[in-house]
């Protein structure tokens, strides 16, 4: 019997390494293909198409493997979430890119973790972050806001203040998300659960692509083989995998250390950027990697004692026993 556990925790712990690698690395590859796609592929249509056709294959997938029909209650939560995390998250990051400069919006949306800790000590009863989280947080925002420099952060070109009100939606939107899924009516399975969402983000996005007239600015001759290839995928890879494995993630680990993908993304992309593109990796860059990587360490390290002892029973108990 202690074998048997000892097996099965090391196997846990494999799934979760690989599920954080996939929100760490794939999701930082992200940044550059969203831009490129959404230079031939109006963005709402861009993001609905993508999440609504991945979470398609992947539901008949695992119809066809067996998995019981959802029910009509299920499906309610998943639009929901869908709409919270796909619509309301991704979907307005996409959409504002196309004033807002790059990195503002890499600054913003590491506010996730933030924007989760705060949501789940005053409106989800979780615990107060304690000092370790605290610091973690902070420590990444300041990593970020030298990662991605001033410059870029202002920006040179003048935007709209309503592309960043809507950029500032952006990750209070997938962070409440983020913390509702937890207890929201859903299947078991976590990838069915994922599925369901995707496919309720995706109708919400392309609804919002409608009621803004992407419709008609859209011309499927004029989309580039380059755009279509990195729509792919993100259809597979950004959605399919990560988005999967982060939901995975919600159910696995407190979500303030499943949302720290939002500050390895940036960094990701800043390396990508020199392994590919041959751009520059300053001082500044490697000294802000290390920072944010110790942010990481110290938000994922930090214990669960972490939480007033009532409250860390109830977390545990809830994650034991998941969704009802």
């Amino acid at each position: 019997m202690a074998g048997s556990s000892v097996q099965t925790d090391k196997k846990h712990l494999i799934m979760v390494i690989l599920a954080f690698a996939a929100v760490y690395i794939i999701w930082g590859t992200t940044y550059l293909g969203i831009r490129i796609a959404i230079e031939t592929i109006p963005p709402f249509f861009m993001s609905g198409s993508r999440v609504l056709t991945a979470g398609t294959l992947l539901f008949l997938f695992l119809r066809a493997r067996g998995a019981s029909r959802p029910t009509r209650v299920q499906w309610r939560s998943a639009v929901i979430v869908g709409a919270l995390l796909l619509g309301g998250g991704s979907g307005l990051v996409a959409w504002s890119e196309q004033e807002v400069p790059s990195g503002t919006a890499a600054l913003i949306v590491a506010t996730v973790p933030l924007w989760i800790a705060l949501f789940d000590w005053f409106i989800f009863r979780g615990g107060r972050p304690g000092k370790r989280v605290t610091a973690g947080l902070i420590l990444g925002l300041i990593g970020i806001f030298l990662l991605v420099g001033p410059e870029q952060i202002l920006g040179t070109a003048t935007f709209s203040l309503f592309f960043l009100f809507a950029l500032l939606l952006s990750p209070i939107s997938w962070s409440f998300g983020s913390l509702y899924s937890r207890g929201a009516p859903l299947p078991e399975d976590a990838i069915m659960g994922s599925a369901m969402e995707m496919i309720g983000g995706g109708v919400v996005l392309l609804t919002a692509g409608l009621l803004t007239g992407e419709a008609a600015q859209f011309d499927p001759a004029a989309v580039s083989s380059t755009s279509l290839l990195i729509w792919i995928y993100l259809v597979f890879f950004g959605s399919i995998i990560a988005f999967s494995a982060y939901i995975w993630l919600l159910k696995e680990v407190p979500a303030t250390k499943a949302s720290t993908y939002t500050y390895v993304n940036p960094v990701i992309a800043v390396f990508l950027g020199w392994l590919v593109l041959d751009e520059p990796v300053t001082p500044v860059t490697i000294i802000s990697s290390v920072i944010i990587i110790l942010a990481v360490i110290l938000i994922q390290t930090a214990r669960t004692e972490e939480l007033p002892a009532d409250e860390a029973t109830q977390e545990l108990v809830s994650e034991s026993t998941g969704h009802q």
